[in-house]
């Protein structure tokens, strides 16, 4: 079992010293190991959600110039998502820090993405509210900069895509059903298969959540088809 960080640990990784450490205790605080919802980190969270935006759409902004609209909203949705805030959130070991009741900590709470997603835009609130936007800001840019100039895959949601491509051949929006799931409830995985009307054959996809595995089989349809090309950027 990992030991807990200290907020000592927690601001040395965040590189940020808080004047007021009572923001930071709340950005780590679950509603399960909370007097009520209105000590932890949910009203943070809310706030989080909003700079977080703010921030990358600034990012993207200024770092694409020659970028439309639509690649631009792509481009954020791909960097604010709940999946890369957990992944920031991975990166940086808040896990050993969030404080739990003792049910969500043994029912794996540390690991879920959903809550190392809310802690990390919870986080981002704090620094905020500590110090200003632009410090926020450049908290952000310093953790998401990278993924930004290294973003793989096709910048298109998959479902989307593969609907808009359905559509444009005059037919149906295609559905989605649970094949299977398998795993404890803390780290379930699920198979979802895409069903497709007409001569286009669905396949499945796998993912730790339904919308992943949903995607992920719409992907491999847009691969098998040639409108995606594995680990780029750019549709056929």
């Amino acid at each position: 079992m990992k030991r807990s960080l200290s907020l000592d640990e927690v601001e040395e990784r965040l590189a940020h010293r808080f004047a007021d450490r009572a923001l930071l205790e709340r950005a780590l605080t679950h509603t399960s190991g909370a007097p009520s919802a209105i000590d932890s980190y949910q009203r943070l969270e809310f706030l989080g959600d909003r700079v977080l935006g703010m921030a990358v759409a600034d990012m993207v902004y200024r770092g694409y110039p020659q970028a439309d609209e639509g690649e631009l909203a792509r481009r954020l949705n791909a960097l604010v998502k709940r999946e890369t805030c957990a992944e920031v959130a991975r990166e940086l070991g808040l896990g050993a820090a969030i404080r739990l009741g003792v049910g969500e900590a043994q029912s794996g709470g540390r690991a879920k993405a959903a809550i190392l997603a809310d802690v990390m835009e919870a986080v981002i609130a704090a620094i905020h509210l500590d110090a200003g936007f632009e410090t926020a800001r450049a908290f952000v840019e310093r953790l998401w900069v990278e993924r930004m100039t290294t973003a793989r895959g096709p910048l298109r949601d998959a479902k989307t895509t593969l609907q808009e491509w359905l559509q444009g051949r005059g037919l149906p929006a295609p559905s989605y059903r649970l094949v299977a799931r398998a795993g404890p409830d803390h780290d379930p995985r699920f198979e979802i298969a895409v069903d497709i009307a007409g001569p286009i054959e669905g396949l499945t996809g796998e993912g730790r959540s339904k919308r992943e595995a949903e995607q992920n089989a719409a992907a491999r349809v847009l691969l098998r088809e040639g409108l995606w090309k594995e680990e780029t950027d750019e549709r056929a």
